[in-house]
């Protein structure tokens, strides 16, 4: 489908057999992997890690718990990596552990256009809405989103813009600005310029709230670690209390690194959706 005059996206949508019409649709993101296939549990290419690592496999999770799952590349992963030869590419990575060259020059480009990479790809997700609410076998009041890493961010900020998201799952992507993005290295695809003249990334809960909403992080996650995880937390489920829907927010925290905890967040999601 189409997201922007002269750019198309690809994407897979899964049914899981024998549901009854209308099905709930669940948007899969990955962050900084080889691509949307991880989410299948597929391996593509030598340098992929089986999608069951960190718990990836995110549209075999889906389609498990009787949901449609709908599998996109975010721009600059999978099919939608930079195309340009490799000898005009920077090896930034080994100069920086936490730079990756295959989101940097795409997101430059898209600041010289005035935009960001977190706009571009939440651009992406509300055009893939628009696309599953046309379709006769989903159920449009029953669209859903999860990611994990640049997944767990793009789709905190997509739930943030679009209330057409029914409920999220924010995975090691959330964190207050100053202990994430402020203190590492991160990618230059997280940023948003001026920003925090206006606002820390937990006060966008606002407009997310009440609808439901699951925050998954690790203990030992160097990326979004516990002190800024926790406050960041804090922020939002006065939101929820302060709305009087605090059984629509939950904080599921593993005792590993920058992965994704799907026994502990499922259960949790789910029950909020029945609340």
């Amino acid at each position: 489908f189409t997201v922007e005059e002269g750019l198309d996206l690809n994407a897979t949508l899964l049914l899981p057999l024998g549901q009854e019409e209308p099905i709930p649709v669940m948007i899969c993101l990955q962050g900084h992997t080889a691509g949307a296939h991880v989410s299948l549990g597929e391996i593509r290419h030598p340098k992929d890690k089986d999608g069951k690592a960190g718990d990836r496999d995110f549209a075999r999770q889906v389609i498990a718990r009787g949901m449609a799952a709908f599998v996109m590349d975010q721009r600059c992963f999978g099919e939608r990596e930079d195309a340009r030869p490799k000898a005009l590419r920077s090896p930034t990575s080994k100069k920086d552990p936490f730079s990756d060259e295959r989101c940097r020059h795409q997101s430059m480009l898209a600041l010289l256009l005035g935009r960001t990479m977190v706009g571009e790809r939440v651009h992406d997700v509300m055009q893939a809405i628009t696309v599953l609410d046309s379709m006769p076998e989903i159920d449009s009041h029953s669209i859903y989103c999860m990611g994990n890493s640049g997944g767990g961010t793009i789709t905190y900020y997509a739930a943030c813009l679009d209330s057409r998201i029914a409920g999220a799952i924010v995975s090691c992507g959330f964190s207050t600005y100053e202990h994430s993005i402020c203190r590492h290295d991160h990618c230059c695809d997280n940023y948003l310029p001026g920003a925090l003249k206006f606002f820390d990334m937990p006060d966008l809960a606002v407009c997310i709230a009440p609808r439901p909403l699951v925050v998954v992080s690790g203990l030992h996650d160097p990326l979004f670690p516990p002190e800024g995880v926790r406050p960041a937390v804090s922020v939002v489920r006065d939101m929820y209390t302060s709305k009087g829907h605090q059984e629509r927010f939950h904080h599921v925290e593993g005792s590993e690194g920058h992965r994704f905890y799907a026994k502990k967040a499922w259960p949790v999601f789910l029950k909020q959706l029945k609340q």
